[in-house]
């Protein structure tokens, strides 16, 4: 019979007290709430601190349960699916290495070193991976010495994680284990992989698409749907970062411990005004192309990249005029309303959408219009506005989250219309079996920016972060396969330099905070990467946006 002595009480928020014995796992807990929970525990944060369900209970603590329908708690789902695929590849494709890529869609988009597979091998694999599922093998967490995991590494001809492992300042490394194969992984995993019986494998040349569970669906796989486009620009940037010679952190890493970051700040720069100019150039080719409309997720530099194109178009002889859609809110107490009945500034209808078109077809027609100016300090326009005349056939610039949406300029021709996509879709992968979210990029940006600009520490832009990115999954991903062109806004070398600027805000959270989980993994993050001198960069980079020290007024 267990002594109460040897029982402690945990706090589980929602749920109250519950005692446990000294030294049971948490996954025997969630044994014990999962009916009252629903949803598929897949780790639990002690005293705010994340942890997989093996960590063992030794003393009385604060439990928070994650669970599928949270972002967290997606991760690891998505990451214990890479690694039952990364496992099936050992037992259908032996002597190939597979190189996680990106999200594409509603999928993880993978594909093998010099090899493309044919359909039937891809049901191979996830013949092989439902197999592994079936049979409920443990995923085995251990820590073990750097040393010793750079020789399991070497030996399994991961040569990627035994460079990155080099970089790691920490003597003990954390590892998994699957049936005698090792995977290191900057996340947790579940604790086995019965629990992930749930995902997709679709036959997407040159490579294969893995699909799980969403947030907002964690039952169901929702339908696969195509984005041509965005997978071309991806492609694009691989092939940067082949030719820049930066696959995965490591190599970068390399390049800055040999001194060698300025050429690779340069030749990336080079790169992006090669890439605007193009796209200058696609502009007066098409002389009745009167809008250019540009729209992007938050921090992916639309900003700059507008003003950048601008200055191109002058290159070219073109005189564009810049409209700002700021100027065209209405006013304070008409703006429409969200879901908790808070003002939703984001929705399209916080525009005054006639006036706008209105003075889009006269400006086309060569007249001169009075535009408001908006105070947002006010709520309202200001008594006086702003003449505004376009010269004969020259192209109006729009830049705003909801320039791809047709409704915006419903009343101008379809053929007069340009439509440019910015985001930051990150070239790089932490090593060949993780890697490195678009959107992690991008939150790192708007940390570091708001602190500079608003005065927001990092607490307050983490906690906005998932009503920003819900008024991205509204007001712009859907638009996005609109566009004429898509620009890739992110650096090789960015998240080198931001390391700098976006840890010691970070540090500031403290532990009593929510956020606190949020910004412990992105520091985790981030500490892969070794430290880059940014006096390089020059003024008009797309990075100076956030960093501070651009030529353009943001």
């Amino acid at each position: 019979m267990t002594n109460d002595r040897d029982k402690i009480v945990i706090h589980i928020e929602g749920l109250g007290e519950y005692s446990v014995p000294v030294g049971s796992s948490a996954e025997e807990l969630t044994h014990r709430v999962q009916d009252r929970i629903g949803v598929p525990i897949m780790a639990v944060a002690i005293n705010n601190k994340l942890k997989d369900l093996s960590f063992t209970f030794t003393e009385t603590c604060q439990v928070r349960l994650i669970t599928l329908d949270t972002e967290p708690g997606l991760r690891v789902y998505r990451s214990s699916a890479a690694f039952l695929l990364i496992r099936a590849v050992r037992e259908v494709f032996p002597n190939r290495k597979l190189v996680i890529r990106h999200s594409l869609s509603n999928g993880l988009f993978c594909e093998f070193l010099d090899y493309e597979p044919e359909r039937h091998e891809v049901e191979r694999l996830q013949q092989s991976m439902e197999e592994l599922v079936r049979r409920d093998l443990p995923f085995i967490r251990k820590s073990i010495p750097r040393e010793e995991a750079c020789r399991i590494f070497e030996q399994q001809e991961q040569m990627d994680k035994v460079k990155l492992l080099r970089f790691r300042q920490k003597d003990i490394v954390h590892v998994y284990e699957l049936d005698g194969w090792y995977e290191y992984s900057y996340g947790y995993m579940v604790p086995r992989t019965g629990m992930i019986n749930n995902f997709r494998l679709l036959h997407y040349p040159p490579g294969i698409i893995l699909q799980t569970p969403e947030v907002d669906r964690p039952y169901e796989i929702k339908p696969y749907i195509e984005q041509k486009k965005l997978a071309a620009v991806f492609k694009e940037a691989k092939d940067w970062a082949d030719m820049l010679q930066t696959p995965h952190v490591a190599a970068l890493n390399d390049l800055i411990a040999n001194q060698q970051i300025d050429d690779l700040i340069r030749i990336n720069e080079a790169l992006h005004e090669k890439k605007i100019a193009s796209i200058a150039d696609m502009i007066c080719q098409n002389p009745h192309k009167r809008l250019v409309l540009i729209s992007g997720p938050s921090s992916s530099g639309k900003t700059t990249f507008a003003q950048r194109l601008l200055i191109q178009l002058r290159v070219n002889g073109r005189r564009p005029v810049s409209i700002s859609l700021d100027n065209y809110f209405v006013n304070r107490d008409e703006t429409p309303l969200d879901e908790h009945g808070e003002y939703d500034f984001e929705s399209l209808y916080a525009l005054k959408l006639d006036l706008f078109n209105d003075h889009l077809q006269r400006l086309i027609a060569g007249e001169e219009v009075l535009t408001p100016v908006y105070s947002f300090q006010k709520g309202c326009c200001e008594e006086e506005g702003l003449l505004i005349k376009v010269p004969v056939g020259e192209p109006i610039i729009i830049e705003g989250i909801h320039a791809l949406n047709e409704e915006l300029t419903s009343k101008i021709p379809h053929d007069q219309k340009f439509r440019i996509y910015v985001s930051a879709l990150t070239q790089l992968n932490i090593d060949y079996t993780n890697r490195i979210p678009t959107t992690d990029s991008r939150l790192l940006r708007r940390i570091i920016r708001d602190s500079r600009t608003r005065g927001y520490g990092a607490l307050q832009t983490i906690r906005r972060w998932p009503s920003v990115r819900a008024g991205e999954e509204k007001n712009i991903f859907p638009f996005q396969e609109h566009a004429d062109v898509m620009f890739n806004s992110s650096l090789v070398y960015e998240l080198s330099v931001l390391k700098t600027y976006a840890e010691p805000l970070l540090r500031e959270i403290s532990p009593e905070n929510p956020e606190y989980l949020e910004a412990q993994r992105l520091l985790k993050f981030l500490s892969y990467f070794q430290p880059a001198d940014g006096n390089t960069i020059p003024p008009n980079s797309i990075l100076r946006e956030f960093i501070g020290g651009s030529w353009f007024k943001s």
